[in-house]
């Protein structure tokens, strides 16, 4: 049995029809953006959040981020890559070494590839708050645009940090330059097929970025930019501080506004993103322990509940500044309130800020490998070549200075005190136990570096009859030796039997450089 209409058909009038197709077109335009926003919530959401600690280059001492503790420590971003002073659009390392003198001076590209060897990853941070970023400084466009490229190039680096703050965030026609530059790199290696990750680095405040930021955010969108996301740097807060309120509540109150300005600003720039997407654009660097507000002092208790604020929001990364800091001052630092270059200026006993603010931040910074390349590796036995070795062999019967570097089986060391005899990889279970820090591989295309020796004449030769008062400096054995206190008769060679008990101590390398540069 089936029922049939058999009455009058209707028709629609042209007033239906038209808002029935405009009904159509509003649910079909709705479900494609829908659509959309969810495809671009998709893809970011399934990317995995990173943690990566900045590493200050320049620092001293020198951070051995090349021998990370625990995963945590695995990826970092390295910095500061600042103009010169005299050549503005020369980048260097914090303004005190171009790249070719890091890589001899500071081992840099050496210890980069170390890291690499072990799985780890670098990024590249431009800026801070201490010199002129690139585009502060170099005004014609061409050059900044190859100054950044350059930098790109000889690292291999696929993620890059602009930690654009002071004055080089007020200075608009710069962040003009620099949106421009950047949007122009980024896009040539996307046509090569390579990507390049772009992090905005920039200050806040408890209600988010500053004016001066949101600015720069907007300059990036215009220019093209596709901006990684925006690193809040959740320190500092000064009078934006609650009475009571933790650094972690702060911290949560900025990126919770920041992401309130974020949607605002990719709506402007007609690329409306949805919530999910916005908080995986968002990343959040804390200046662990003592901050530069006495007053404010980010703990242990702050980390945990940071990473767990991050992690339920879905943040897209995790940074702090920094490693070179993560560790307690000890009982000799006496002016905790003072922010120290190398420790935290709270009590942390063993545990790390990195492994709590790394917590289930387990995706991947994108490796830089291939950019610096190894030696050719050799078949069967490692036979070490003078000629393409950057230092002399290491030689079972020589002595070595604290600070020596030698080449051992295709690797570089370098001495922590006076050695003779010691194999740089000799097996031992704790690094104290050996005089020698790994310091990476021999690199491709490394020719033998000049090596600070004492000119002859420079020193007299020891002898057992003279007199040598405190401060007296001696030849042994090719040698040169500093006199610890009054002597006579007594031997350098003691010292590598009793260096407390010896009357003569070794001249560092170091030294050697300061006393052949003074002659």
């Amino acid at each position: 049995m089936s029922a049939t209409h058999s009455g009058p058909t209707r028709r629609l009038s042209k007033l239906r029809l038209t808002i029935a197709l405009a009904v159509i077109c509003a649910v079909v335009a709705a479900g494609f953006i829908n659509v959309r926003d969810w495809a671009v919530s998709r893809d970011v959401v399934s990317a995995e959040p990173w943690f990566a600690g900045y590493v200050d280059v320049t620092a001293t001492p020198h951070h051995e981020f090349e021998n990370p503790a625990g995963e945590s420590s695995s990826q970092v971003m390295l910095s500061f890559i600042v103009a010169a002073a005299d050549a503005p659009c020369t980048p260097t390392w914090g303004g005190a070494y171009t790249l070719a003198a890091a890589a001899t001076d500071l081992d840099l590209d050496r210890r980069i590839a170390r890291l690499e060897q072990q799985g780890g990853a670098i990024g590249i941070s431009f800026g801070g708050l201490l010199n002129d970023e690139l585009a502060t400084s170099c005004t014609d466009a061409r050059s900044l645009t190859r100054a950044y490229e350059t930098v790109i190039e000889r690292y291999g680096a696929s993620t890059i940090d602009l930690d654009i703050e002071g004055e080089n965030l007020t200075d608009s026609e710069a962040g003009e330059r620099r949106a421009q530059a950047i949007a122009g790199v980024q896009q040539s290696r996307r046509a090569a097929g390579e990507d390049l990750a772009v992090w905005l680095t920039l200050p806040a405040a408890t209600f988010g970025l500053t004016e001066d930021g949101t600015t720069f955010v907007a300059q990036m969108l215009a220019a093209g930019v596709d901006i990684a996301g925006v690193n809040v740097m959740t320190m500092n807060f000064g009078d934006s501080l609650d009475d009571g309120e933790t650094m972690a509540d702060a911290s949560a109150r900025a990126l919770r506004e920041t992401h309130r300005q974020l949607g605002i600003l990719y709506s402007q720039a007609d690329t409306p993103l949805s919530s999910a997407t916005l908080w995986r654009k968002l990343g959040a660097t804390p200046m662990i322990g003592q901050n530069d507000v006495a007053t404010e002092v980010f703990t242990l208790e702050d980390a945990t509940a940071l990473n767990a604020f991050s992690l339920e929001q879905g943040l897209g990364r995790l940074s702090m500044w920094s490693l070179n800091r993560d560790t307690e001052c000890g009982p000799n630092y006496v002016h905790l309130t003072r922010v120290s270059d190398s420790c935290s200026g709270v009590e942390q006993g063993t545990t790390r800020f990195a492994d709590l603010l790394a917590a289930d931040f387990d995706g991947a910074l994108e490796s830089s490998a291939g950019a610096i390349t190894l030696a050719e590796p050799q078949d069967g036995e490692i036979v070490d070549d003078p000629e393409t070795s950057p230092y002399p062999i290491w030689n079972e019967t020589a002595s070595y200075p604290a600070g020596t570097k030698v080449v051992w089986k295709q690797a570089v060391y370098q001495t922590k005190w006076w050695t003779s005899g010691d194999a740089p990889d000799a097996p031992v279970l704790s690094s104290f136990e050996t005089p020698w820090t790994l310091l990476g591989p021999v690199l491709e295309g490394e020719k033998p570096v000049d090596q600070p020796t004492i000119p002859a004449g420079m020193y007299p030769e020891w002898d057992g009859m003279a007199v040598f008062e405190k401060g007296d400096r001696v030849i042994f054995d090719g040698l040169a030796y500093e006199a610890k206190w009054w002597t006579t008769a007594d031997s350098p060679e003691k010292y590598s039997a009793d260096p407390g008990g010896a009357a003569w101590r070794p001249l560092t390398v170091e030294e050697i450089e300061e006393a052949v540069a003074a002659e």
